[in-house]
């Protein structure tokens, strides 16, 4: 009998399965980093055959750590960093290039060229993105125009695109020996090639970029059968689930009802709030898919991206010595009563939402003799806390709609100051789960549903329970007051590069 669905969880650090039980509980865990590889400034890259290596490994080594063996696996599922950009040779199995990571800025100057007097939003209407280095299209573009011999050999068929998700999947059905090249709605929503609506490549966009259809995955829904795996401990096991890790998170945190929203705490940050079926559009925020379950309609989102949150936090460990440990930062942070009027604008790469900025480079304003490292430690909270107000605050604003509370999982929700923080700037509850691992949880959800694990949405939503709520402590006057500060150090940030 069928005790666990197993959720591949490829992440932007690190690989890990995960095995839930049908009461939405994780029994057992594996779980491997990789190496972030960076040839130059502002260029980062994963090695795509290490990456693969490690999910073999944790696959075994989940199985192992709850005695299981894959006859009691139900079904798997896939969630994956998104956008972060694999090409390979069909044949070989070999990448012609490293993995191009999300973060990666590299394609700055292809972007503005693709841009040219149309502008950054020249495909926003039917994508739902505007163009920017963060997204997939221009990254493979750079890998066909780099990498020697790369174009030709796409044109011809022989290599083949995809996110961390087509990659596993490829690899986990046969890879070269008859592996399946697909993709779900949500990934290939954050490529910046499908059309929203059609939920098929837009060939304008491919056109722009010069990208062969050929080496395109087959887009699939998120909740289905796409094939059984070939090899590792799971072979025979069905994989029938498949979701991008910000979109696997709202699933996990069982935001299926337009207006529901969650925020995602990582090294960069991401709200997500359901829009149903309405694909809302706006020039602040992003527009994708939330999910397709079998042959349903689709559900859209919009997404609020916000490079740097954790990352800052690790910033202070590693580049300034300040902290020894990540979760250090809320000690420190609370050694002071208040930020000591210093704010901390974290753009070491630009700011994504809601401003799309890729000249602003990171800021620390409001010094005197009198700030020392607790209110820097309480400057970077607060700077996660205020890029999330600004995205909620353009989520409000484009959908008419006040949300009601906020549902919030990822690995710095542990910091109880920061979530404080959040619900005082926001003016609304924040709410987190029992189950914090709710990108893991939503990749099982939506393979469990596919094989009957699961009885429907219903059931769900059952299994998300609430461990702590935040409420909002702040008065409205010193919010204002305070994210008027926050806007003016963005204001700092800003026209830094050229």
């Amino acid at each position: 009998m069928s005790s666990y669905v197993a959720a591949i969880d490829q992440g932007t650090t690190s690989t890990r399965m995960i095995l839930f039980t049908a009461g939405g509980e994780p029994a057992a865990e594996s779980r491997l980093e990789h190496r972030q590889i960076h040839p130059q400034a502002g260029w980062v890259e994963h090695d795509p055959a290490e990456v693969w290596a490690n999910t073999c490994e944790v696959i075994g080594g989940a199985l192992e750590a709850a005695g299981a063996d894959a006859g009691e696996i139900a079904a798997v599922g896939i969630t994956n960093q998104r956008e972060s950009t694999v090409v390979w040779d069909r044949r070989t199995g070999e990448p012609v290039h490293n993995a191009i990571v999300w973060q990666d800025t590299r394609t700055a100057g292809l972007v503005r060229e693709l841009a040219g007097d149309e502008g950054i939003d020249r495909l926003r209407d039917r994508v739902g993105l505007p163009l920017s280095t963060y997204f997939s299209g221009p990254k493979i573009a750079w890998i066909l125009d780099r990498v020697p011999g790369a174009r030709e050999r796409a044109e011809n068929g022989e290599l083949a695109f995809g996110t961390m998700d087509s990659w596993i999947l490829w690899n986990l059905t046969g890879g070269p020996d008859g592996g399946i090249h697909a993709t779900d709605v949500t990934n290939a929503s954050r490529t910046m090639l499908m059309d929203l609506a059609s939920l098929d490549w837009h060939q304008p966009s491919l056109d722009l970029m010069g990208i062969p259809r050929s080496m395109l995955p087959e887009i699939r829904s998120s909740s289905e059968l796409y094939g059984p795996a070939a090899v590792s401990a799971l072979a025979g096991r069905p994989v029938t689930g498949i979701l991008g890790d910000q979109q696997a998170a709202l699933f996990g945190q069982a935001c299926f009802e337009p207006g529901q929203a969650k925020c995602t705490y990582g090294t960069g940050s991401f709200l997500l709030v359901n829009t149903g079926g309405e694909i809302v559009r706006s020039r602040e925020l992003l527009t994708s898919v939330a999910a397709r379950v079998g042959s349903e309609p689709p559900s859209y989102v919009l997404e609020g991206s916000v490079a740097v949150t954790g990352a800052a936090v690790q910033w202070l460990r590693d580049q300034l010595g300040l902290i020894s440990a990540a979760s250090e930062v809320e000690e420190l942070a609370r050694s002071v009563p208040d930020n000591g009027g210093v704010y901390f604008v974290p753009a070491f790469s630009g700011l994504f939402a809601p401003h799309w900025r890729d000249d602003a480079r990171g800021v620390i304003v409001g010094l005197t003799a009198y700030a020392r490292a607790g209110h820097l430690a309480r400057a970077t909270l607060e700077a996660t806390a205020w890029q999330i107000k600004q995205v909620v605050d353009a989520a409000e604003k484009v959908t008419g709609e006040t949300l009601g509370e906020l549902r919030v999982d990822g690995g710095m929700t542990s910091d109880e100051l920061l979530m404080q923080i959040q619900a005082d700037v926001l003016g609304i509850p924040v709410m987190r789960p029992a189950v914090t691992e709710t990108t893991a949880l939503g990749a099982a959800f939506a393979a469990g549903l596919a094989v009957g694990f699961w009885d429907g949405e219903r059931e769900l939503r059952s299994l998300v329970r609430e461990d702590r709520r935040w409420e909002p402590q702040m008065e409205s006057g010193v919010r204002e007051r305070e994210y008027a500060q926050w806007r003016k150090a963005v204001e700092r940030s800003l026209d830094w590069t050229d």
